[in-house]
Protein backbone atom coordinates (compact mmCIF):
# COMPACT_ATOMS: atom_id res chain seq x y z
CA UNK A 1 0.00 0.00 0.00
CA UNK A 2 1.23 3.43 -0.92
CA UNK A 3 0.55 5.62 1.71
CA UNK A 4 2.40 8.61 2.89
CA UNK A 5 2.11 8.99 6.59
CA UNK A 6 2.07 12.09 8.53
CA UNK A 7 2.00 11.70 12.44
CA UNK A 8 3.01 16.04 12.26
CA UNK A 9 -0.66 16.53 11.68
CA UNK A 10 -2.02 16.43 15.02
CA UNK A 11 0.02 19.13 15.66
CA UNK A 12 -1.08 21.24 13.05
CA UNK A 13 -4.09 23.61 12.79
CA UNK A 14 -7.41 22.59 13.12
CA UNK A 15 -8.70 26.24 11.04
CA UNK A 16 -10.75 26.20 14.06
CA UNK A 17 -9.23 29.09 15.95
CA UNK A 18 -6.10 28.39 17.10
CA UNK A 19 -6.92 24.45 18.01
CA UNK A 20 -4.72 21.28 16.80
CA UNK A 21 -5.80 18.51 16.37
CA UNK A 22 -4.20 16.83 18.94
CA UNK A 23 -6.61 19.61 21.23
CA UNK A 24 -9.84 17.00 19.73
CA UNK A 25 -8.11 14.12 20.76
CA UNK A 26 -7.63 15.42 24.72
CA UNK A 27 -11.19 16.43 24.75
CA UNK A 28 -12.13 13.77 23.33
CA UNK A 29 -10.70 11.57 25.70
CA UNK A 30 -11.77 13.94 28.63
CA UNK A 31 -15.68 13.00 27.83
CA UNK A 32 -14.66 9.51 26.89
CA UNK A 33 -13.30 9.66 30.80
CA UNK A 34 -16.13 11.28 32.15
CA UNK A 35 -18.98 8.96 30.33
CA UNK A 36 -17.39 5.66 31.52
CA UNK A 37 -16.49 6.62 35.32
CA UNK A 38 -20.05 8.32 35.59
CA UNK A 39 -21.79 5.22 34.01
CA UNK A 40 -19.23 3.11 36.38
CA UNK A 41 -20.80 4.43 39.03
CA UNK A 42 -24.54 3.90 38.79
CA UNK A 43 -23.55 0.14 37.16
CA UNK A 44 -21.88 -0.72 40.22
CA UNK A 45 -24.19 0.76 42.96
CA UNK A 46 -27.26 -0.04 41.06
CA UNK A 47 -25.63 -3.31 40.06
CA UNK A 48 -24.82 -4.49 43.29
CA UNK A 49 -27.99 -3.83 44.76
CA UNK A 50 -29.84 -5.77 42.26
CA UNK A 51 -27.80 -9.00 42.68
CA UNK A 52 -28.26 -9.01 46.20
CA UNK A 53 -31.81 -8.81 45.31
CA UNK A 54 -31.10 -11.95 43.13
CA UNK A 55 -30.22 -14.15 46.10
CA UNK A 56 -32.70 -12.87 48.47
CA UNK A 57 -35.77 -15.47 50.26
CA UNK A 58 -38.61 -13.34 48.69
CA UNK A 59 -39.29 -14.42 44.84
CA UNK A 60 -40.65 -10.73 44.41
CA UNK A 61 -37.80 -9.00 45.23
CA UNK A 62 -35.36 -11.30 42.98
CA UNK A 63 -38.82 -11.65 40.07
CA UNK A 64 -37.72 -8.12 39.93
CA UNK A 65 -34.28 -8.01 39.83
CA UNK A 66 -34.24 -11.07 37.74
CA UNK A 67 -36.74 -8.97 35.33
CA UNK A 68 -34.66 -6.16 34.95
CA UNK A 69 -31.68 -8.01 34.00
CA UNK A 70 -33.61 -10.13 31.36
CA UNK A 71 -34.38 -6.93 29.75
CA UNK A 72 -31.45 -4.69 29.74
CA UNK A 73 -29.25 -7.79 28.86
CA UNK A 74 -31.34 -8.52 25.72
CA UNK A 75 -32.06 -5.11 24.49
CA UNK A 76 -29.22 -3.83 22.22
CA UNK A 77 -27.37 -1.06 23.33
CA UNK A 78 -27.45 1.09 20.53
CA UNK A 79 -31.55 0.51 20.47
CA UNK A 80 -30.88 1.82 24.37
CA UNK A 81 -29.23 4.67 23.26
CA UNK A 82 -31.64 6.14 21.06
CA UNK A 83 -34.92 5.07 23.60
CA UNK A 84 -33.29 7.22 26.32
CA UNK A 85 -32.15 9.72 24.40
CA UNK A 86 -34.70 10.62 22.17
CA UNK A 87 -38.22 8.75 23.33
CA UNK A 88 -37.34 9.25 27.03
CA UNK A 89 -37.35 12.88 26.94
CA UNK A 90 -40.96 12.65 25.58
CA UNK A 91 -42.44 10.95 27.98
CA UNK A 92 -41.17 13.50 30.98
CA UNK A 93 -43.40 16.10 32.19
CA UNK A 94 -43.14 18.87 30.40
CA UNK A 95 -41.10 21.11 32.87
CA UNK A 96 -38.48 18.32 32.59
CA UNK A 97 -38.72 17.47 28.95
CA UNK A 98 -38.48 21.39 28.27
CA UNK A 99 -35.51 21.55 30.73
CA UNK A 100 -33.72 18.50 29.25
CA UNK A 101 -33.94 19.76 25.16
CA UNK A 102 -34.08 23.54 25.74
CA UNK A 103 -32.17 24.76 28.76
CA UNK A 104 -29.34 21.96 28.86
CA UNK A 105 -26.70 22.20 25.94
CA UNK A 106 -26.58 19.85 23.27
CA UNK A 107 -23.57 17.98 24.93
CA UNK A 108 -25.08 17.89 28.15
CA UNK A 109 -28.13 16.46 27.03
CA UNK A 110 -26.29 13.73 25.18
CA UNK A 111 -23.88 13.06 28.13
CA UNK A 112 -26.65 12.52 30.55
CA UNK A 113 -28.46 10.27 28.03
CA UNK A 114 -25.40 8.02 27.18
CA UNK A 115 -24.29 8.04 31.21
CA UNK A 116 -28.66 7.03 32.10
CA UNK A 117 -27.82 3.76 29.69
CA UNK A 118 -24.49 2.61 29.80
CA UNK A 119 -25.68 2.64 33.87
CA UNK A 120 -28.63 1.05 33.39
CA UNK A 121 -27.39 -1.36 30.55
CA UNK A 122 -24.25 -2.41 32.16
CA UNK A 123 -25.95 -2.90 36.00
CA UNK A 124 -27.53 -5.28 34.82
CA UNK A 125 -24.41 -7.46 33.72
CA UNK A 126 -22.57 -6.46 37.15
CA UNK A 127 -25.92 -8.01 38.84
CA UNK A 128 -25.28 -11.48 37.30
CA UNK A 129 -21.20 -11.27 38.72
CA UNK A 130 -23.26 -9.82 42.35
CA UNK A 131 -24.86 -13.17 42.09
CA UNK A 132 -22.89 -15.37 41.06
CA UNK A 133 -19.95 -14.21 43.39
CA UNK A 134 -22.68 -14.61 46.70
CA UNK A 135 -24.00 -18.08 45.28
CA UNK A 136 -20.36 -19.18 45.51
CA UNK A 137 -19.68 -18.97 48.76
CA UNK A 138 -20.46 -22.16 51.00
CA UNK A 139 -24.23 -21.92 52.29
CA UNK A 140 -22.47 -22.91 55.96
CA UNK A 141 -21.43 -19.22 56.47
CA UNK A 142 -25.09 -17.60 55.87
CA UNK A 143 -26.21 -20.76 58.78
CA UNK A 144 -23.22 -19.68 61.44
CA UNK A 145 -24.10 -15.94 60.81
CA UNK A 146 -27.84 -16.39 61.66
CA UNK A 147 -26.92 -18.59 64.19
CA UNK A 148 -25.28 -15.44 65.75
CA UNK A 149 -28.17 -13.66 65.68
CA UNK A 150 -27.13 -11.37 62.46
CA UNK A 151 -30.38 -9.85 60.68
CA UNK A 152 -30.71 -10.22 56.64
CA UNK A 153 -29.01 -7.27 56.21
CA UNK A 154 -26.01 -7.62 58.27
CA UNK A 155 -25.30 -11.31 56.68
CA UNK A 156 -25.39 -9.59 53.63
CA UNK A 157 -23.14 -6.36 54.58
CA UNK A 158 -20.64 -8.06 56.93
CA UNK A 159 -20.52 -11.65 55.65
CA UNK A 160 -21.35 -12.09 51.91
CA UNK A 161 -21.10 -8.97 50.13
CA UNK A 162 -17.21 -8.49 51.28
CA UNK A 163 -16.40 -11.92 50.49
CA UNK A 164 -18.32 -12.00 47.39
CA UNK A 165 -16.94 -8.22 45.76
CA UNK A 166 -13.65 -10.33 46.46
CA UNK A 167 -14.34 -13.07 44.49
CA UNK A 168 -15.71 -11.24 40.95
CA UNK A 169 -13.09 -8.73 40.67
CA UNK A 170 -11.93 -10.32 37.59
CA UNK A 171 -15.27 -10.21 36.05
CA UNK A 172 -15.93 -6.87 37.64
CA UNK A 173 -12.69 -5.56 35.77
CA UNK A 174 -14.11 -6.98 32.67
CA UNK A 175 -17.25 -4.79 32.73
CA UNK A 176 -15.46 -1.96 33.61
CA UNK A 177 -13.41 -2.04 30.68
CA UNK A 178 -16.22 -2.60 28.75
CA UNK A 179 -17.61 0.42 29.80
CA UNK A 180 -15.06 2.52 28.60
CA UNK A 181 -14.91 0.64 24.78
CA UNK A 182 -19.13 0.95 24.98
CA UNK A 183 -18.71 4.89 25.68
CA UNK A 184 -17.68 5.05 21.84
CA UNK A 185 -21.47 4.81 20.95
CA UNK A 186 -21.95 8.30 22.57
CA UNK A 187 -20.70 9.14 19.05
CA UNK A 188 -24.07 8.35 17.29
CA UNK A 189 -25.78 11.16 19.31
CA UNK A 190 -23.29 14.06 18.59
CA UNK A 191 -21.40 13.39 22.21
CA UNK A 192 -17.86 14.51 20.74
CA UNK A 193 -16.04 11.77 22.56
CA UNK A 194 -12.70 9.74 21.47
CA UNK A 195 -13.96 8.08 18.82
CA UNK A 196 -16.40 11.33 17.14
CA UNK A 197 -13.20 13.36 17.75
CA UNK A 198 -10.90 10.59 15.77
CA UNK A 199 -13.52 10.81 12.53
CA UNK A 200 -13.67 14.62 12.92
CA UNK A 201 -9.78 14.63 12.74
CA UNK A 202 -9.91 11.95 9.76
CA UNK A 203 -12.54 14.14 7.45
CA UNK A 204 -11.08 16.98 8.14
CA UNK A 205 -7.28 16.06 8.03
CA UNK A 206 -7.91 13.49 5.33
CA UNK A 207 -5.52 11.61 7.62
CA UNK A 208 -7.58 8.66 8.22
CA UNK A 209 -4.83 6.12 9.42
CA UNK A 210 -3.29 8.16 11.76
CA UNK A 211 -5.98 9.42 13.52
CA UNK A 212 -7.42 6.11 14.10
CA UNK A 213 -4.13 4.80 14.74
CA UNK A 214 -3.98 6.91 17.72
CA UNK A 215 -7.19 6.70 18.39
CA UNK A 216 -6.33 2.66 18.82
CA UNK A 217 -3.34 3.26 20.89
CA UNK A 218 -5.30 5.41 23.41
CA UNK A 219 -7.86 2.98 24.05
CA UNK A 220 -5.45 0.52 24.46
CA UNK A 221 -3.29 1.89 26.63
CA UNK A 222 -6.20 3.14 28.82
CA UNK A 223 -7.42 -0.42 29.18
CA UNK A 224 -4.02 -2.18 29.56
CA UNK A 225 -3.54 -0.01 32.86
CA UNK A 226 -6.80 0.07 34.74
CA UNK A 227 -6.20 -3.83 33.98
CA UNK A 228 -2.96 -4.04 35.15
CA UNK A 229 -4.35 -1.74 38.23
CA UNK A 230 -7.17 -3.91 38.46
CA UNK A 231 -4.66 -7.19 38.81
CA UNK A 232 -2.75 -5.72 41.72
CA UNK A 233 -6.09 -4.60 43.93
CA UNK A 234 -6.90 -8.17 43.25
CA UNK A 235 -3.72 -9.53 44.85
CA UNK A 236 -4.10 -7.44 48.02
CA UNK A 237 -7.60 -8.08 48.47
CA UNK A 238 -7.31 -11.70 48.32
CA UNK A 239 -8.31 -14.37 50.95
CA UNK A 240 -5.67 -16.73 51.45
CA UNK A 241 -7.25 -20.32 50.70
CA UNK A 242 -10.71 -18.53 48.89
CA UNK A 243 -9.89 -17.65 45.55
CA UNK A 244 -6.46 -18.15 43.58
CA UNK A 245 -4.80 -14.69 42.74
CA UNK A 246 -3.56 -13.67 39.22
CA UNK A 247 -3.82 -16.93 37.62
CA UNK A 248 -2.22 -19.30 39.86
Amino acid sequence: MNYNWDWGIFFKSTGIGSEIYLDWFVTGFGWTLAVALAAWTVALALGALLGVLRTVPNRWLSGFASSYVEIFRNVPLLVQLFLWYFLVPDLLPEPLELWFKQDLSPATSAYLSVVVCLGLFTAARVCEQVRTGIQALPKGQTAAARAMGFSLAQIYRYVLLPQAFRIIIPPLTSEFLNIFKNSAVASLIGLMELLAQTKQTAEFSANLFEAFTLATLIYFVLNMGLMLLMRQVEKKVAVPGLLSVGGK
